[in-house]
């Protein structure tokens, strides 16, 4: 039979969407339960993929698979990074799945790099293209060890100059969409073929003499994958790769790219799919799964193509998406414009030339080129460090250079990041310019302006504010750029005085408080002073705050008192000397200890005049904290209180129920609240195994009175709950108590309603039972928990009354 194929591509990517100050991503109310968009595809998809189940027919899982290892894949350089840092397992699953597809392939890894922050090529500058494909092709080699033989461009959007740029860093191919292609011929032949035949790679020469090798996915297989319900049935999806095989052709290869947030993100349990589409089809012999790279070593390419220039694979109109009204769109608010899009990328343009004058000037005084400088800039970013900007600084710069250069130099250098995040994809892809990504490269525009002022003390603000105003809002409220800019954007703006305010305000509630590290920032004061009375704090500190971004750093006196609730009065002074600054301490403390809070707020006022801090000025992130710190003692009362109100109220509750009248619904609504809270204290997230006994009790309430209780959040508390306690387990060696646990917990919580994603919980049980890892002995009950969560036994050789005791 001749050789057939399949290659599944996953273009998986998030945008950056960390604050510009904070290099953090602060919380996203709509991403709940979980704190940002990023922490919640992690655990609905990335994860999930890295671990994924394949089922038999009796909907048993019967092996676990890393998906990542059996497919072609991308993931996007600021998405992994991220993910190394919140999300360092999921993050070793993916790296360590590119070494296992290297012994599934001939050596070729099914990894590739992503232009970096995956801005639309064919609208980029020359330069800004070369340092999108540079800085993509270095974050890769360092992460997976290896130098990439693809690349993956942001909407698979094109031009020969892209391309060419792509050649000339030697990659080997790309993916397009078989749009995007203009005609086909066999080399060597003269007539050109209309469209595309995706069932073999092609070779695209190039105006300078190089080339560079194209895959064409299969659209239509490609649409059913992402829309169409493909991943409903597994099996399925296997057939309908293979169904694109014309066995009569010879060697053929079928392949599909999709968006990876496919696999369980958008599909719930498309990872599952996935996984078995890949097993299905290796163990009926349909195919022989394969990578790109593989691919191309085994066989010669035959045929030549060309593209069709300024084209995606996302707008029917090439690249109108990202600069005019071209009429794609979400499809989520009927009859809004998009006449926003293109007076948008012309700010961002004038923006971006504006800085290039900047950049180009005050480079030239470090005696080098600074476009140069800027591609190899990446060497700092991909795992920032003091240590790293310093090496950066004596390798390509001048090794004598004074901090106050340095920062200069780094000022710079991290303007040119901004304005390329500025142009990161999503920011035109949906309906409106108050959207949250279009406001997301309006702060990376923001942040540009900052810097360029700290080093020109020429500020852009008000000419670009003038080009906003010109672009119109969907929403009336808005009515247009300049108000969106002004509203959602310039308030994020940092000073390092106001990082050192919030610093002021951690140091509150935490004993060691004379160092702090507020995200990418430290602080520590040469003098601190706190002094408590009751709820009521005040400290007062001589601080230096340093940014561990461009090494920029400042000294300033502050006093901030606390009130208790959300009661903050914080100021901030440049001009204090230390005398001074001592003298306002004594002060200070004779007025607090007297309780004359008055004259403490008067004497903070009067004298540390240069910036004021309320608790509306704090990060969201920090907000939250100290809402949660308030509410938690706040709850705590008032569900003693509750308690001992219900407990008196439940006899008669009872006995009204038993004689079928009515209760009062506040009686009800007490009760139900005391029981919710107790649902939830059951599953904190904290290294205690769940309470069995108060959890049997609490349940017991909920089935009695038949109350509703909220499933969505209890099922992300049990889950994140399972998966800490599985991880303390395996550090600590406490698996088999831990399992014990978690199999009384289950029946209990799966009683009214809750189930937690089990996906760690199956993986350690499997890798028990399946690979004697963890423990020796295997206790009976363990098979028990392994049906339970639906794990095939069949395959597992047990002798229940042979096995020792667990553990």
């Amino acid at each position: 039979m001749d050789k057939k194929y399949v290659c599944i591509h996953g273009h998986f990517y998030q945008p950056p969407r960390e604050n510009a100050w904070l290099e953090e991503i602060e919380l996203q109310e709509s991403a709940q339960p979980y704190h940002d968009w990023n922490d919640r595809i992690t655990n609905e998809c990335y994860g999930p993929n890295g671990v994924s189940r394949i089922l038999n027919e009796k909907g048993k899982i019967t092996d676990i698979v890393n998906n990542y290892s059996k497919i072609n894949f991308n993931f996007g350089a600021t998405l992994l990074s991220w993910m190394e840092h919140k999300m360092p397992k999921v993050y070793q699953s993916i790296i360590e799945a590119d070494k296992l597809s290297q012994e599934h392939f001939d050596g070729h890894g099914s990894a590739i790099a992503q232009v970096y922050n995956h801005i639309i090529m064919p609208l980029a500058n020359r330069r800004d293209k070369e340092t999108q494909v540079i800085w993509g092709l270095y974050d890769f080699e360092q992460r997976f060890g290896r130098k990439s033989e693809g690349i993956w461009l942001a909407e698979t959007a094109v031009d020969i100059e892209t391309l060419e740029v792509l050649a000339e860093n030697d990659v080997k191919y790309t993916i397009l969409a078989p749009s995007q292609a203009k005609h086909y011929r066999k080399i060597g032949d003269s007539k050109w073929e209309k469209g595309i035949d995706t069932k073999r790679p092609y070779k695209c020469n190039l105006p300078s003499g190089k080339s560079i090798y194209l895959f064409f996915y299969d659209g239509e297989r490609s649409q059913e994958v992402a829309f169409k319900g493909v991943l409903n049935d597994g099996k399925k999806f296997a057939h309908r790769l293979c169904d694109a095989f014309h066995y009569e052709k010879g060697i053929e290869l079928s392949h599909i790219a999709t968006d990876g947030e496919s696999y369980g993100h958008h599909h719930k349990n498309g990872d599952m799919a996935l996984a078995y589409c890949i097993r299905y089809i290796e163990d009926h012999e349909l195919a022989t799964i394969t990578n790109y790279s593989q691919f191309l070593s085994l066989f010669e390419v035959d045929h030549e193509v060309e593209i069709y220039e300024n084209s995606s694979w996302s707008c029917a109109h090439g690249v109108e998406r990202w600069r005019d009204n071209c009429g794609c769109n979400s499809g989520m608010n009927p009859g809004w414009h998009q006449k926003w899009r293109k007076p948008l990328r012309e700010s961002l343009d004038w923006l971006r030339d504006e800085l290039i004058k900047s950049f180009e000037e005050l480079t030239s005084e470090y005696k080098i080129d600074g476009w140069f400088l800027r591609n190899r800039y990446i060497e700092v970013l991909y795992k920032r460090s003091p240590e790293r900007i310093n090496l950066f600084v004596e390798k390509y710069v001048n090794p004598e250079l004074s901090d106050i250069q340095k920062t200069k130099l780094i000022r710079l250098l991290e303007m040119q990041r901004q304005a390329l995040y500025m142009y990161t994809s999503c920011g035109w892809f949906f309906d409106e310019i108050s959207g949250i990504e279009t406001v997301q490269i309006l702060q990376y525009a923001n942040r540009a302006i900052q810097l360029r002022y700290d080093v020109t003390r020429e500020s852009l603000d008000q000419k670009f504010k003038k080009l906003l105003e010109k672009i119109p809002s969907n929403v009336v409220e808005y009515d247009n750029g300049k108000v969106i800019y002004e509203r959602f954007v310039m308030p994020k703006r940092l000073s390092l005085t106001q990082v050192g305010m919030h610093y002021a305000v951690s140091s509150l509630f935490q004993e060691d408080n004379k160092q702090l590290t507020v995200l990418n920032y430290d602080s520590s004061s040469e003098e601190y002073h706190r002094f408590k009375g009751g709820s009521q704090v005040v400290a007062l500190g001589r601080t230096k705050v340093k940014s561990r971004v461009t090494l920029s750093n400042k000294h300033f006196s502050f006093a901030i008192l606390y009130l208790g609730n959300h009661h903050l009065i914080g100021n901030a002074s440049d001009a204090l000397s230390k005398e001074e600054f001592n003298g306002l301490v004594i002060q200070i403390k004779e007025a607090f200890d007297s309780s004359n809070i008055a004259l403490v707020i008067q004497l903070i006022k009067d004298n540390f005049r240069h910036k004021s801090f309320s608790f509306f000025n704090l990060l969201k992130d920090e907000q939250h904290k100290l809402l949660e710190r308030v509410l938690e003692d706040k709850s705590e009362e008032a569900m003693a209180s509750l308690k001992k109100l219900n407990s008196n109220n439940y006899s008669l509750m009872n006995l009204m129920s038993k004689s079928n009248l009515k209760i009062p619904d506040i009686l009800l609504k007490n009760l139900e609240t005391e029981i919710d809270y107790r649902l939830t204290a059951c599953l904190e997230h904290n290294g205690d195994l769940i309470p069995i006994e108060d959890l049997q009790d609490t349940i017991s309430e909920v089935k009695k009175w038949n109350f509703k209780i909220n499933t969505v959040l209890l099922d992300y508390l049990a889950t994140r709950k399972l998966n800490k306690l599985v991880e303390e387990g395996k550090k600590s060696f406490q698996i088999p108590k831990i399992l014990k646990n978690l199999w009384e917990a289950l029946p209990l919580l799966n009683e009214i309603g809750v189930h937690p994603e089990l996906n760690e919980l199956q993986d350690i049980v499997f890798r028990i039972l399946h690979k004697n890892l963890y423990i020796i002995g295997r206790d009976a009950f363990l098979f028990d928990l392994a049906d339970y969560i639906n794990l095939d036994l069949d395959s597992v050789e047990k002798e229940k009354e042979d096995t020792r005791v667990l553990g």
